[in-house]
Formats: structure tokens, sequence, C-alpha cells
């Protein structure tokens, strides 16, 4: 009688060279997903500033003045001081000369280092803390 047995199941091999495959799928997938999720954030710091934006150009059309005090945009301005799910709060300072009246800055609550908080003044113009990326990176 010939006894031959049948292999079955996977080599120590091939299951080194698929796990090799997954760690390089997941080395360059993680860095990606992770800067999708931080835009994500950015996006809900940059809704926040352009809402109190809209109110503050509102307010400033009915009483020519924009409110300058963090503490009076929930009642001046009916506004939140943070977004909705928490990622950001927002300060707000009174305007110099350069920035036309007032400067919101939205400061983040998760690890961006990128870009940082994110600013508006009532110019319009758009800016950030950080240093990694430009402005018109961190607001897109």
């Amino acid at each position: 009688m010939n006894r031959h047995t049948q292999q079955q199941g996977f080599t120590l091999i091939e299951l080194m060279i698929t796990v090799a495959i997954i760690a390089i799928l997941a080395a360059v997938a993680y860095p990606s997903y992770s800067e999708y999720v931080k835009r994500g954030n950015r996006s809900e710091g940059q809704a926040l500033l352009n809402d109190t934006a809209a109110l503050q150009e509102r307010y400033y059309a009915q009483n020519f003045v924009y409110v300058t005090a963090t503490a009076d945009i929930a009642t001046k301005l009916k506004g939140k001081t943070s977004s909705p799910t928490g990622k950001y709060n927002l300060t707000l300072g009174a305007g110099a000369a350069t920035d036309g009246g007032y400067l919101l800055t939205a400061t983040q609550q998760f690890s961006d280092t990128d870009c940082g908080n994110l600013t508006l003044n009532a110019l319009g113009v758009r800016n950030r803390t950080g240093t990694k990326k430009t402005a018109a990176e961190c607001w897109r």
C-alpha cells in the first residue's frame, strides 16, 4: 500500500508574504486616512468660523459695531462658542487696524500640528497657526 498524505493549509513562507503585503498596504494607507480625518475635522472649524463671521456681519449691519468679546457671542450673536462635535472652540479677539474689526480663532481640540488653529478676520483673510502647511492647504 502506498501511503501518500496530501498537504493542507499554508506554508510559513506563504503566510509571511501575506503579512508583508498587508503591512506595506497599511503603511501607505494609514497616513492618507489620518490626513483625510484631519481635513474633515478642519472643515468643522472652517464652518464654525464662517458661520460666526456671517453673524458678525449681520450684527454690524444692524448696530454699526462688531461684537468683540467671546462671552457676548452666545448672547448678542446667538451663536455657539464650540463646533457641534467639540473639535474646535471659538475665541473672538477685538479688531486691530489691520484685521478690519474682529479676529475669530478656532482653537483645535485634537492633534493637528500641521495647521494648528484656524483664524478668520473681518476682511475675510483666512490663516492658521501651524507651520507645516500653507493657509490655502489648511482652508481647502
